[in-house]
């Protein structure tokens, strides 16, 4: 499952969606008042995305084991085909599903619909820090993530070695990273390869001090001198030939062009380790942390949390699935099963044990910064995504201004 949060769209008619959603919503009524919560066996409704049959029968396979412990209770596992469309047609139409998963740059939109149950977690400081943050609202833990991604630096060790470099030259700035990609630059490989938007380069932002969004997202602050920072390197990084994006290189996607050896290096997330083992089994590479900017180490995570329906009859049941869920033991077995990573520091040990492949992300968990959580940004930001893929060529001062601009006014600034 990849966090980059490829979901699939379905063509589903919206009547169709109601009907569906109204059926399966047994633990719901349809009006605005809270629900009247039932003791006793619950039947509940979890839908996740349909990103593969791996991940569904995962799910499968742990609600099964709730529900023969849970004392009568039982859960079904709906994969939706659109999972923001289909939640957003059952809270319209008062059926939501009593668990969901929520991901992280649809949170703010749906934390009205949502039982803010994060604080009452046993578990809640076993949390990463950065986790937490990302779905946290008006000092409130709404949800716990389940499982995150985060970014990375790949590195093909054959090409790496042919340029006379070795562990020595492994990047841990920015200068460094412009260095060792000039030197891995070929008439037929670019140096370095990432992704043309915000879900790679706000990395950069990161590392530099920035961030579109205050940390409360409540103010504009795309058009300071620390996004200036990194979006000028960014750019120049690109105007020097050492680093492309995907489609310059004939390439879908980094990961594509990394596993093709049209880059010899790449910033993706930890779902590259799948993907390349997959479609390309004789690559030879090795995973660093990002090297560090101005402001010290920084990366991007892509996380989903567990939201309960605020109209659920059946909250108490609910939160007991949850807890299933999240147990140390079944959140390795779901790493294991479709490649994501813990939300619980507890088990850091054992999974670094079980993947060390996926060292180098994890590491990234503490310097970690989550995406926009606010739904009234999305048309900003794929603005933002159009501007950034202009670079080399575009004004990083005229995009940043830009994007104060209409940040500022989705805020209503």
């Amino acid at each position: 499952m990849r966090h980059t949060l490829s979901r699939t769209a379905g063509a589903v008619t919206a009547t169709g969606l109601l009907l569906t959603l109204t059926a399966c919503g047994g633990g719901f009524d349809d009006s605005t008042a809270p629900a009247t919560q039932q003791a006793g066996p619950a039947s509940l409704k979890l839908m996740i995305a349909s990103s593969g049959g791996a991940e569904l029968k995962a799910m499968q396979d742990a609600t099964a084991k709730w529900s023969a412990a849970s004392g009568g209770s039982t859960a079904e596992v709906i994969a939706a085909n659109d999972l923001p469309q289909q939640l957003s047609q059952g809270f319209a139409a008062g059926s939501p599903p009593d668990v969901f998963a929520v991901d992280a740059t649809k949170f703010q939109g749906y934390a009205d619909e949502m039982l803010p149950y994060g604080d009452s977690v046993s578990y809640k400081d076993d949390l990463y820090p950065t986790l937490r943050t990302t779905f946290t609202k008006d000092g409130k833990l709404y949800c716990v993530p389940k499982d995150f991604s985060t970014l990375a630096l790949g590195i093909n060790t054959d090409a790496w070695a042919a340029a006379g470099l070795t562990d020595n030259d492994v990047p841990k700035t920015w200068d460094q990273l412009k260095a060792v990609a000039q030197k891995l630059t070929t008439s037929s490989r670019a140096g370095l390869v990432f992704n043309n938007t915000r879900d790679r380069v706000g990395a950069f932002l990161v590392q530099a001090g920035g961030w579109p969004l205050d940390a409360d997202q409540k103010k504009a602050t795309a058009d300071t001198p620390q996004n200036l920072q990194a979006l000028t390197y960014v750019r120049d990084l690109l105007a020097s030939g050492a680093a492309k994006y995907p489609k310059q290189l004939g390439a879908g996607d980094s990961g594509e062009a990394f596993g093709q050896g049209k880059a010899a290096m790449s910033i993706d997330g930890n779902w590259m380790v799948g993907g390349l083992a997959k479609d390309h089994p004789d690559l030879k590479y090795r995973v660093v942390p990002l090297p560090a900017g101005p402001a010290g180490p920084g990366t991007l995570s892509f996380t989903q949390c567990w939201g309960i329906a605020a109209k659920s009859k059946f909250q108490t049941q609910a939160k007991q699935l949850v807890d299933a869920l999240m147990a140390p033991q079944q959140e390795l077995a779901f790493a294991k099963t479709f490649g994501v990573m813990p939300s619980r520091q507890s088990v850091r040990t054992q999974y670094q044990q079980d993947f060390p492949q996926q060292a180098a992300f994890l590491a990234g968990a503490g310097s970690a910064h989550g995406p926009v959580t606010l739904t009234k940004m999305d048309p900003v930001l794929t603005d933002f995504d159009a501007q950034i893929q202009q670079l080399p060529g575009a004004d990083p001062k005229q995009i940043l201004t830009q994007l104060q601009t209409n940040t500022a006014a989705a805020l209503g600034q």
